[in-house]
């Protein structure tokens, strides 16, 4: 009876281990992998404030926070099952499908930059205040969660890509906590970004030397960090693509783009003492010239469409 107990005793401790392992593997393999995220995070750290401007202050966090659900919806409902049915089933498609994904970024991206520079911006502004504030709402965070899922897209192929070779268990365990701690730490940074002129009336209101004259400084800043992140969510949108798509083109061995790009990051690594940081940042504006050629093309193609449809 009682060697009976401990066989099962040890049994039990047995499995703990295994399972105890098993976490320790999962852990270790989502930290690998978010890390090599980290690029992507910070694209949609930028892209995402400009979705909650231009309505009252006690809407943008319920948009934020619809963003956010929106973003873990994409993640765990949609691409995480996804990512472990190509993983399984088509690894083959991984690529393709990614490189779609980099190209409707471009087109997004280049259309913004077109648009501004012919003056449409000026016709979407005047259309958005034809509509009511739920319906712009509505809009806005749709437009958002449609941008989240390619972006969450690239977060989760780069995770699987560092797990593939890994039991499914643990490559399901490991995007999942990819996907859930970069949205946490994602919108809680967009959370902070959207309300930081809020913070600073509030500092702005309080007694002291310091804190007022910080607060009026982030009152007046925001504008100006605002429309910065603006700038920087389209050029991130064309690096993320254009990288997409040149890494697509290399993994077909298509590789004249890919060399040329290759090239101009290894001449602008070879200045002193910075290398590694201008090779990075070469790389990052050739892939975005890449990102902004295709985009421009898709722009084109579809304005075309509807003057062939006009003229037939």
């Amino acid at each position: 009876m009682s060697s009976g107990l401990f066989a099962l005793l040890d049994d039990i401790a047995g499995i703990a281990k295994l399972a105890a392992a098993s976490l320790d593997d999962v852990a270790g393999a989502a930290g690998k992998a978010g890390a090599k995220a980290v690029g992507v995070v910070v694209d949609d750290t930028a892209v995402t404030p400009g979705y909650a401007m231009g309505f009252k202050p006690e809407r943008e966090i319920p948009i934020v926070a619809k963003i956010a659900v929106g973003s873990l919806r994409n993640k765990l409902l949609f691409l995480l099952p996804g990512a472990l049915l190509l993983s399984a089933f088509a690894p083959w498609a991984v690529t393709p499908i990614l490189m779609l994904g980099g190209a409707y970024l471009c087109f997004e991206a280049s259309e913004k930059i077109i648009g501004a520079v012919a003056g449409h911006d000026e016709v979407d502004e005047i259309e958005e205040l034809a509509l009511s504030s739920a319906e712009l709402e509505k809009q806005k965070v749709s437009g958002a969660i449609r941008t989240d899922l390619i972006l969450s897209a690239e977060i989760m192929a780069i995770a699987l890509g560092d797990v593939a070779d890994r039991p499914l268990a643990i490559q399901a365990g490991a995007l999942l906590i990819v996907g859930v701690l970069l949205t946490v730490a994602v919108y809680g940074v967009v959370g902070l970004i959207v309300k930081m002129d809020d913070i600073g009336l509030h500092m702005a209101g309080r007694s002291g030397r310091l804190t007022p004259v910080v607060g009026r400084g982030l009152v007046k800043a925001m504008p100006v960090v605002m429309e910065s992140l603006t700038v920087v969510g389209t050029a991130a949108m064309l690096w993320v693509g254009g990288g997409i798509i040149v890494h697509g083109l290399e993994h077909f061995h298509l590789t004249p783009v890919p060399h040329w790009v290759e090239a101009i990051k290894h001449f602008a690594g070879l200045v002193p003492g910075v290398g590694p940081v201008t090779g990075w940042a070469a790389m990052a504006a050739a892939s975005a010239v890449v990102g902004l050629v295709v985009g421009g093309i898709i722009v084109g193609a579809l304005h075309l469409i509807p003057h062939k449809k006009a003229a037939h």
